[in-house]
């Protein structure tokens, strides 16, 4: 198949090199200039696994004002809040006959996509796989080849030739796609998953592994997980898993999978990007207001994540502030020498 991927960052680089490398023709597409810069100076971008084995791996990369190619599909891993930027400047080559999968965290991107993109050719996905960006031109795949897994669902819930072409390119890949029946409940499973691990990492600059082994692991994502549930299930939203099956892969993961890993949000806030707070516990209580259910944990989860940024970027004034004034009193002092 002829892809083309919105959004070079670690996940959108570690699905493309994959698919490339089971034989599709892949054109990456980002507008991260220091990324880009260093791609194109490199010839390529770093691969590694676990830190181990870095190798370049040569990529085509455009920007959304340079591509000019009809691919068959193409896959946004963006950040939400970057989503509608990409839309916008991308808008030019789309056409009536191309697909849209994506594997984003969180809620909303969806509805953006169906301004762009038919029902009938938007597919959504789900993905429990690790990935680092540790700087520009370089991507870190955290598990071994294989590792991780993934639940994919057309809009419209009725898979065609193409969606089932996607789904073998991506066996192919090793992604270990799961073709579901159930669009909103594949997606919102995830979501749920996130509410727990994303943001209390988050929240407590954790690895999961470090979340995962707390003796109180369990009663904290039960809290959470619970109140998604009972949401979904005012809502009508038939989720992919019971709430006994979250926690078991919440366990699985944090302990045994990906022990060592910081997840997506812990990533953005500590290199100051704003998080996807809001599209995941945020979406949550929304959600439930909409059906009259108070998400009480989820609005303070999402407040504290917030107040981590803010913290962050606190320090980081206060850090600058105290550098100027060294730099300040040895200037002086070189002076008065």
């Amino acid at each position: 198949m002829k892809f083309a991927m919105i959004g070079a960052g670690a996940m959108g680089l570690r699905y493309g090199i994959l698919l490339q490398e089971a034989g599709n023709d892949v054109t990456f597409i980002d507008t991260w200039q220091p990324h880009i810069d260093k791609i194109r100076e490199q010839g390529g971008v770093y691969v590694m696994r676990d830190h181990k084995d870095r190798h370049l791996t040569k990529i085509k990369l455009e920007t959304p004002e340079t591509f000019d190619g009809h691919p068959d599909m193409f896959i946004f891993f963006t950040k939400q809040m970057q989503l509608q930027d990409y839309l916008d400047r991308c808008q030019h080559f789309f056409h009536k006959d191309q697909y849209a999968f994506t594997a984003m965290n969180g809620m909303g991107h969806i509805e953006k996509l169906q301004k762009y993109f038919a029902d009938d050719k938007i597919i959504g996905a789900t993905a429990l796989i690790a990935t680092v960006l540790p700087g520009p031109g370089e991507v870190d795949f955290m598990g071994k080849r294989g590792a991780g897994k993934m639940n994919m669902c057309p809009l419209n819930e009725k898979p065609d030739a193409t969606c089932k072409e996607l789904f073998n390119q991506l066996q192919k890949a090793q992604m270990n796609p799961t073709l579901t029946d159930d669009f909103t409940g594949t997606l919102m499973t995830k979501v749920i998953f996130n509410s727990v691990i994303n943001t209390i990492c988050t929240m407590f600059e954790l690895p999961m592994g470090e979340f995962g082994n707390f003796p109180g692991a369990y009663q904290m994502g039960r809290q959470l997980i619970d109140e998604a549930y009972d949401i979904c299930a005012r809502a009508g939203i038939k989720l992919v898993s019971s709430r006994d099956e979250e926690m078991a892969a919440l366990d699985h993961n944090t302990r045994i999978d990906m022990p060592l890993h910081y997840p997506s949000m812990y990533q953005d806030m500590t290199k100051d990007r704003p998080t996807e707070v809001d599209y995941i516990n945020g979406y949550i209580a929304d959600l439930g207001r909409k059906y009259h259910y108070e998400a009480s944990t989820h609005l303070f989860v999402t407040q504290a994540v917030h107040l981590a940024e803010i913290h962050r970027q606190n320090l980081a004034k206060q850090r600058a502030i105290k550098a100027k004034q060294t730099e300040t009193q040895t200037a002086e002092q070189a002076q008065t020498a």
